[in-house]
């Protein structure tokens, strides 16, 4: 989304059963659910291709995937951003700072408190640390910032409202107690509370809201797939063909 409730949800259609072989994995009514195996797999950061212009869909981001003689296993979009595609706060790309962190006070969604950075590291760490906390480091290959924090160590970011009507389709990522991220796309609208309620029932100590409405999320091995927007950073997850 340009920066500018469920009123119930029953868990047990919520949860999601995660087995040691993704196929065994039961598809969820309600979210989008992309775990990733670190030790196989890595995540990857696009905002624009090698003519320096931005990738903007999850379409444009394969068919460039494609060239590199690889697949597109996943994909969302990966945070705010402002005109011209470029991306709202912090974003690294192969350990290069493209756009500066920002630690301001403003309206919308981003400046909740606390906000917060997904990173990833140059041995595939993942990382979520509210921006106050935050360091530069060298070992950072890909980082972005958004806002607000869903969960912060284990618990609901406390100014969420477990009755807000402000629902949204939203996406985020979050990080599983083994350390893996986790990417989440609502199917529904849904409140902040109770997006962030998901991300604790699956476990996760940390996540952060990537963005809402315009939220779109390609994974065509649950035959989920969503190829248009207009985006700045998008995350993905490719293989070799």
């Amino acid at each position: 989304m340009k920066l500018n409730i469920l009123s119930k949800i029953s868990f047990i259609s919520v949860f999601v059963v995660f087995f040691s072989c993704k196929e065994d994995r039961q598809i969820n009514p309600d979210f989008v659910v992309y775990s990733v195996d670190t030790k196989n797999e890595k995540v990857e950061f696009f905002w624009k291709n090698n003519q320096n212009q931005a990738f903007r869909n999850i379409q444009n981001l394969k068919k460039y995937i494609n060239t590199k003689n690889r697949d597109l296993k996943f994909a969302m979009n990966g945070g705010m951003f402002i005109e011209n595609n470029i991306p709202k706060g912090l974003y690294i790309e192969n350990y290069k700072t493209l756009h500066p962190i920002d630690t301001l006070s403003g309206e919308g969604n981003f400046y909740l408190k606390p906000n917060g950075i997904f990173y990833m590291t140059r041995s595939n760490e993942s990382v979520i640390i509210s921006t106050e906390n935050f360091k530069t480091d060298s070992d950072i290959r890909f980082a972005t910032q958004s806002g607000p924090m869903l969960l912060i160590n284990g618990k609901i970011n406390p100014i969420f409202r477990k009755n807000s009507g402000n629902l949204n389709i939203r996406n985020g990522v979050g990080i599983l107690k083994n350390g893996d991220p986790i990417f989440v796309m609502s199917k529904k609208k849904i409140n902040f509370y109770h997006f962030a309620s998901f991300f604790k029932s699956l476990g996760c100590n940390e996540a952060l809201y990537l963005d809402g409405f315009f939220s779109r999320a390609y994974f065509p091995e649950e035959n989920w797939i969503q190829e248009d927007g207009d985006f700045g950073v998008m995350i993905g997850i490719t293989t070799a063909k």
